[in-house]
Parts: C-alpha cells; sequence; structure tokens
C-alpha cells in the first residue's frame, strides 16, 4: 500500500475528504496510537472533529487496508499505518514501550501451529508482553523482586 491515500482511497470508490486525510496523518505520525490519541492530534488541526468520526474513520481504514490495529494491554486498540512492515509488538510491563519485531523472528512458531492445528496466525495484531532490556537490567540491578510482581503468599 503506497501513501498515495487520495489514489488508494478512489481506487476502491472513496474520497480523501479533510477527515481521513487529518486521521491517516496522526496515525502515521504517532504510530501506535489509540483512538483517544488521534482524537488529540486531529483536533491539534480541527477542533471540531469527534470521537465518533474517528472510530468510523479508523473502521473504514481498516477495511481498506490502509491502517491496522493491534491490542497492545487493556483498554483501546492502538492503530499504525498498514504499508508498514508486519511486525509483532513486544511490551513492556515496567516502562510501557514498544518494541517492534519482525514476524520472521516467529516464524517457526507460526510453522508450527500450521502443522500440528492447521492454523493460520494472523501475527500482525500479536502482541508479547515483558520486560525491555533496560527494564530488566535495572531490576537486576535493584534485586529480586524489583519491579516485578509480589511474592505468593506462603512462598
Amino acid at each position: 500500500m503506497s501513501t498515495d491515500w487520495k489514489t488508494d482511497l478512489r481506487k476502491r470508490g472513496y474520497r480523501l475528504t479533510p477527515q481521513r486525510q487529518l486521521v491517516l496523518e496522526a496515525v502515521g505520525a504517532l504510530e501506535h496510537a489509540t483512538p483517544d490519541d488521534i482524537l488529540s492530534e486531529v483536533r491539534r488541526t480541527a477542533s471540531g472533529v469527534n470521537i465518533s468520526t474517528v472510530y468510523r474513520t479508523l473502521e473504514l481504514l481498516e477495511e481498506l487496508e490502509l491502517v491496522s490495529h493491534a491490542h497492545l494491554g487493556h483498554g483501546a486498540p492502538t492503530y499504525h499505518l498498514a504499508d508498514r512492515h508486519h511486525h509483532i509488538h513486544l511490551v513492556c510491563r515496567d516502562c510501557a514501550d514498544v518494541i517492534e519485531a519482525d514476524v520472521s523472528v516467529v516464524a517457526e512458531f507460526t510453522e508450527q501451529l500450521r502443522g500440528a492445528f492447521g492454523f493460520e496466525t494472523d501475527m500482525k495484531h500479536f502482541a508479547i508482553f515483558g520486560r525491555c532490556a533496560d527494564c530488566a537490567a535495572k531490576a537486576a540491578k535493584d534485586g529480586p523482586g524489583a519491579g516485578g510482581p509480589a511474592p505468593a503468599a506462603g512462598a
């Protein structure tokens, strides 16, 4: 998919309305952004846009394969432009950073799912939660249990 959104939309019988362009630009600028984040960015230019317009626009743009979403935790999904490479999301539970990893990293895993279950994965919606290298190093320096969950009762 190109970044020539006007042509991409026209090919599918849609126009590039000002709202669609603003939402696409916001998604591109913010990368992994929730609808509320996108609304805030859009309102910097067009204060009259409301959240329902953003949701409807994101839904259409996803149907048209111009944007894609992933669930990176509790709450609303996050959106990014679909023309970016397919990737999985590594989400740090400590600092909330999101690391993009190429789907080739999980190729063996997806092949095992296909072989064992006939299951075709959609890895672009996939998020793995854990601890980034910086937070893991900090936790190791601070000692056991630092930044992690409390030990189980009786442990």
